[in-house]
């Protein structure tokens, strides 16, 4: 029988994702794409707070310079300093090409790893016109040797960071490859087999082994390091996005989900569509590595973007 996860917080997110474990703040931060918002919750006094983005925040990493974030926003990358509300731009991507930013993650050396999704004219099909890049700590962007994607996700690293995992979630295919200053050739790790699923966020524990949120099956399967699909986690909603291993000692699995594209029909059959879901993993995680680049000390643009604290009813005991 598979383990359930349950509400830890009632977020309401349109499209919540790129979940991540402080372990200095003991917090969790993640995005509301649609609603182009960062939020931060503290599971241990059950503080949620939120900053509107200029734009749509697509996924972001921890950085090793005390109190900043790196932003992956629709069209461009940045730092944020959430207590101040500085955010300083570091390039646009893709300029003038019909995608956004989607899924990122920090590799073991401290480098951003993103990608981009196709944004297609109403009524065109979508097209794996976007790709895979690297943020180094120079703040230099290089693309990645790595095929073209409509829908960048599944963005993970082993243990040891010499394998990256990925994927296009349309293909329903996680793929992996060796890394390190180059990325080897891909090959199949995962396949999600069902037609009504497709692989979306990843996290990996200190095992090796991946764990992936499948969008419309409602649980986050987990691989063993050969790809073998070992057990799944169930979510009351059927749009889990992404997974993060939090907590004092990592061994508790949040999880990000999504209301997006749900009819009423659907909403009314789960109605925690949206919300942040915990589970008790069964084993522990990694900390989550932190983006390695220095922010810049001038020529910040600075926004006033300030926190709003939520009230009692988005709080709900697991």
């Amino acid at each position: 029988m598979n383990a359930a996860a349950t509400v830890a917080l009632q977020a309401r997110n349109t499209l919540g994702e790129g979940i991540v474990w402080c372990t200095r703040e003991q917090a969790l931060y993640w995005t509301d794409i649609h609603a182009a918002t960062l939020w931060r919750y503290r599971p241990r006094d059950g503080r949620a707070e939120r900053w509107p983005m200029p734009e749509r925040l697509a996924c972001l990493a921890l950085c090793e310079a005390d109190g900043w974030l790196l932003l992956g926003l629709a069209s461009r990358l940045a730092f944020f300093h959430p207590a101040s509300g500085t955010l300083a731009p570091i390039a646009e991507v893709e300029s003038g090409v019909p995608t956004r930013l989607n899924d990122g993650a920090c590799d073991r050396q401290g480098r951003f790893v993103f990608g981009t999704l196709h944004e297609p004219a109403a009524g065109d099909p979508r097209r794996a016109i976007g790709s895979f890049y690297r943020l180094n700590a120079d703040l230099s962007i290089e693309r990645l040797d790595l095929p073209g994607v409509a829908i960048s996700n599944s963005l993970a690293f082993s243990p040891d960071g010499r394998t990256l995992y990925y994927c296009d979630s349309m293909a329903r295919t996680i793929q992996c490859c060796g890394y390190g200053d180059r990325c080897g050739p891909p090959r199949t790790f995962a396949r999600v087999d069902d037609p009504r699923g497709e692989p979306d966020g990843s996290a990996v524990d200190c095992a090796g082994n991946l764990w992936n949120a499948q969008w419309g099956l409602g649980r986050v399967a987990c691989y063993t390091a050969d790809g073998r699909l070992d057990h799944c986690i169930d979510v009351p909603a059927s749009q889990p996005t992404r997974p993060a291993f939090g907590g004092p000692d990592l061994a508790m699995l949040y999880i990000t989900s999504a209301r997006d594209g749900l009819d009423a029909d659907a909403l009314a059959g789960q109605p925690s569509a949206g919300a942040l879901f915990a589970a008790p993993a069964g084993t522990t995680g990694l900390p989550e590595p932190r983006f390695a680049g220095v922010p810049p000390t001038g020529g910040r643009t600075r926004h006033t973007i300030e926190p709003s604290r939520l009230d009692d009813t988005y709080r709900e005991n697991p």
